[in-house]
């Protein structure tokens, strides 16, 4: 033939096995626990065995994927342009990069059975199916735009080989040139091409699987010929493609040699010069590029599980195996190439080899045929992602149509999908530049591969237990880099590209694509990594210059306590925030567990409210023992629990502040919202009438208990009232210098209920003041004000000294507040008259006589209520919230109930209100 086939249709390339399943895909369907999964009708599911080996089913398919043809053009390119040493070193370093990721296939492949979509079920099985998703769609465009590739590159060979050309010039041995050639002509021959893949394809992967054995015999054949010729053919000189006489050389021929050792020192060494396919300059990167193009297609015996007798066993052998005879078949063709012809002849003829066969026109057949193989199996692949994509729902009614199938179990629909696309593409025309983007489409699929099996093995999940062993890591991370590389080796623009639209796709596919139930890879790996590093917290290293607020807050029921639950939010500081609540029973009175069922709902509730809190339930016999319970058992290591949050025990109403609002059911997909699910979530809201859980006392021994266990309590009173977004909104919008002044936090550091205390500088007042500073701290609170309140006698002159020593004490524990003084002499004064009435006197240490076990006894309420007057009197502009001061319990519990009535008069009608009792150091001056 005088006119040779040129690189230029193949060189950017790329080819993937066929995404071939067996009709079981359906049946396997099911034992994969997907339930949310459409199924086929059960007519079109017929029983079928699995009869494919390791040679039918893994080897074949896999060496016609990774030939294709660039045994019959690629080999001189390479070794013309890099030289014999450095084309050696392009394939050690190619093969380790694919060997990595083959050894990542192996591994996943073994660990359980495949189902249909071969690459995209594995990585969507163990990186969830946002990774998946993404993944799985550019797999499938990748196999679209191949198939169209090798079409395309298929029709222009033929061209070139029997095409009349447009310019009438005579051309050499044009007797055999008929085809009419042009734009539309050409289209023509694609589409009767693709037609017949198509039909081979449709009637399904038996048929395929008995064509792709009958052109690796073509293939062998021709493999079989080059080399023999190389030992067979006599030295001749090649007349060299027009093409190929670049900035006007004379050389029109070139010479083969036959095996000569000169030959061979003349192309040990690289020689970079033009390629007459292109016109650009060649370097090693841009070689070693186009090689690499060759060495991909590695997926194709694992795309066959579906028609294996045994995948974990044939996988890996036929793989492996099919790697290796590449490899050695690719080096032996290039010291034979290198042995045997000039440089010249390498660099000007890519397709060398048919002239120097023994019989040229079989290298030709070897050509189409690989062509051939290659689309057929990127369509069959595409068609089959298709399929598995459409079957895992991850687009909604988007790809309903592609679940369809034969009533042999064929899914004809993908099919037809995948036909119609590529035929779009096919009228591209030349497509070297979607070849770019194929080629980094595989590769970024690769490196999806090794980082699943990457994170299988970080996670040290029990069940990932492969039975192929020969990898660790090392080989993943290896693999994973190298494709990267590779992807910006080719194309730093494509590579960019191909990364924003997978995570795009990811995004779309994480915010509006259903939850599935195949388990996140995510969750084992954040498990793994919490579970360490709990281990090294250790509580012996507590310092109090890194305390923060690590909460319990107890619920009874979360309907009414909305505005607590987002206020303990934004109090939390990065700590620990966990829900608690106590579900009254005993569980030997019960067949089962009734929190287990109650879970979701709770944890549904944390995404509505977006707050970042944990959940813990417990079932016991009183409402104390529960909290008992919770106390003791919550959090991990040092990870506890060191604030304990009630809500106060009074009488007013309780207030549904979740009615009206729409909160997805546990389980559903965010299209899925309806509204009024909380009903189902939790009980309705307690009738001022129906009794309460717990009693007065039970109540107040519930801090005691905290106490007892050094845990700070703290009581939260009229939270109902508290709406976040419009104590905050205003001043968000605002901003902070639109001369709108954000929301107030009134402190009050004093024992209010002990009138003869002047101490601000006890751990309680102190906890109280580092809760408000916390508060203020969050980006929410930062525009709120801190109003710190020093109650003083009016006239002493000692006030400017107090009020020197609190501002110098704020100023060393970096609190940032106003300090008001307020005179209370009117308030103590009532308390000092009704004790002068009964004849008390207080010692010099504050304490009163015997009868009169603490000072809280001898408290009446009409001091109480002046208190809360005076309180109330202060609080202008009303405040946000209020932290009070919470008097430890008494000792004697016959004193409960009028200590939590003492508490009560002190704190009514303040509005949302903390009271705060703190029993460890939370604030230091060190650094």
């Amino acid at each position: 033939m005088s006119e040779k086939t040129p690189l230029l249709n193949y060189r950017l390339t790329t080819s993937t096995g066929p995404e071939v399943n067996d009709v079981a895909a359906n049946r396997k369907a099911k034992w994969a626990g997907e339930h949310h999964v459409p199924r086929s009708p059960p007519t079109a599911i017929i029983k079928t065995t699995r009869k494919l080996g390791v040679l039918l089913g893994v080897v074949i398919p896999t060496l016609l994927s990774m030939f294709s043809v660039v045994v019959f053009l690629r080999i001189g390119f390479v070794v013309g342009q890099a030289g014999l040493y450095q084309s050696i070193a392009m394939f050690l370093v190619a093969y380790i990069i694919i060997t990595m990721t083959v050894l990542s296939v192996c591994a996943i492949s073994t660990n359980g059975a495949l189902d249909a979509g071969g690459a995209y079920y594995m990585i969507s099985r163990a990186l969830g199916p946002e990774f998946g998703g993404s993944i799985g769609i550019m797999f499938f465009f990748a196999n679209v735009c191949g198939s169209a590739l090798y079409v395309l590159g298929l029709v222009e060979a033929i061209i070139s080989a029997f095409g009349v050309p447009e310019e009438s010039v005579a051309v050499v041995g044009g007797s055999y040139r008929v085809l009419p050639s042009g734009y539309w002509w050409s289209l023509l021959y694609g589409t009767i091409l693709l037609f017949i893949c198509f039909i081979v394809c449709l009637v399904g992967a038996h048929i395929y699987a008995k064509a792709a054995f009958i052109i690796f015999l073509i293939v062998a054949t021709v493999l079989a010929s080059i080399f023999s010729s190389f030992y067979i053919v006599g030295p001749r000189v090649i007349t060299l493609p027009e093409t190929s006489a670049i900035n006007g050389s004379t050389h029109a021929t070139a010479n083969y040699t036959g095996l000569r050792l000169h030959t061979l020192d003349g192309n040990l060494w690289s020689s970079y010069t033009v390629d007459y396919t292109t016109g650009t300059m060649m370097s090693f990167a841009t070689v070693f590029a186009v090689m690499f193009n060759g060495c991909t297609g590695i997926m194709a015996g694992s795309n066959m599980s579906g028609d294996l007798k045994n995948p974990s066993y044939s996988i890996p052998r036929g793989t492996l195996a099919a790697v290796l005879t590449t490899f050695i078949t690719y080096n032996l063709l290039a010291l034979l190439a290198a042995s045997s012809c000039e440089r010249r002849l390498l660099q000007r003829d890519y397709s060398f080899m048919g002239a120097i066969n023994i019989w040229p026109p079989l290298v030709t057949v070897g050509i189409y045929s690989s062509a051939m193989s290659a689309a057929m199996s990127n369509l069959i692949g595409a068609s089959r992602i298709l399929y598995a994509l459409s079957k895992d729902d991850l687009f909604g009614g988007v790809l309903a149509l592609a679940r369809k199938t034969s009533p042999s179990g064929n899914p004809w629909a993908s099919v037809l999908v995948s036909w119609l696309l590529v035929q779009m593409v096919l009228f591209a025309g030349k497509l070297n530049t979607i070849a770019g983007i194929v080629t980094i489409f595989f590769l970024l699929v690769y490196a999806a591969v090794n980082l699943a099996c990457l994170a299988l093995e970080w996670a040290s999940a029990p069940n990932f237990r492969p039975s192929f062993r020969c990898f660790t890591w090392h080989t993943c991370m290896l693999g994973i880099l190298g494709c990267l590389v590779m992807m910006f080796l080719i194309s730093a623009i494509y590579a960019f590209a191909s990364i924003a639209f997978m995570l795009l796709l990811l995004m779309v596919i994480h915010y509006l694509g259903p939850i599935s139930n195949w388990g996140y890879i995510s969750q084992a790996l954040i498990f793994h990594q919490v579970r360490k590093y709990l281990l090294m917290l250790d509580v012996r290293k507590d310092h109090v210059k890194f305390w923060r607020p690590q909460v319990l807050l107890m619920v009874a029921n979360p309907r009414s306590c909305v505005g607590l639950l987002t206020f303990i939010n934004d109090l939390k500081k990065s700590g620990l925030y966990v829900l608690g609540h106590v579900k009254l029973g005993l569980l030997d009175e019960l067949p089962s567990d009734p929190l287990q069922s109650r879970y979701n709902s709770w944890l549904t509730l944390v995404d509505h409210l977006k707050i970042k809190a944990f959940v813990n339930l417990t079932l016991a016999d009183s409402v104390r023992r529960g909290v008992q319970n919770l106390l003791f058992i919550t959090g991990f290591g040092g990870m506890r629990p060191n604030t304990l949050v009630l809500g106060f025990y009074d009488n007013c109403p309780p207030q549904d502040q979740l009615h009206g609002e729409m909160i997805p059911s546990p389980g559903s997909s965010f299209d899925s919202v309806c509204p009024n699910k909380q009903s189902a979530l939790f009980p309705n809201i307690r009738d001022v009438d129906e009794p309460k859980d717990l009693e007065e006392e039970e109540y107040v021994s519930m801090i005691a208990d905290a106490v007892k266990m050094g845990k700070n309590v703290t009581l939260a009173r009229y939270f109902s009232q508290f709406n976040r977004e419009e104590v905050l909104g205003l001043s968000r919008k605002a901003g902070p210098h639109q001369g709108i002044a954000g929301p107030f936090v009134d402190v009050w550091p004093l024992n209010l209920l002990r009138p003869d205390s002047r101490s601000y500088v006890d751990i309680c007042s102190l906890f109280l003041l580092q809760l408000a500073c916390v508060l203020h701290e969050s980006r929410a609170w930062s525009q709120a004000s801190l109003r710190l309140f020093l109650c003083v006698e009016e006239g002493i002159s000692l006030q400017d000294e107090e009020e020197a020593k609190l501002q110098k004490m704020l100023k060393e524990l970096r609190i940032s507040a106003q300090v008001q003084m307020v005179a209370w002499d009117k308030v103590v004064a009532l308390h000092w008259l009704s004790q002068k009435r009964e004849g008390k006197v207080a010692d010099e240490n504050g304490d009163w006589t015997e009868t009169y076990p603490n000072n809280a006894a001898q408290l009446t309420d009409e001091y109480i209520h002046a208190v809360n007057n005076f309180i109330l009197l202060q609080g202008a502009p009303q405040p946000a919230v209020r932290f009070l001061y919470l008097p430890h319990p008494p000792a004697d519990t016959s004193r409960y109930q009028a200590y939590l009535h003492q508490v009560d008069l002190l704190s009514r009608n303040l509005g949302p209100t903390m009271l705060v009792h703190g029993v460890t150091p939370v604030v230091t001056t060190e650094i």
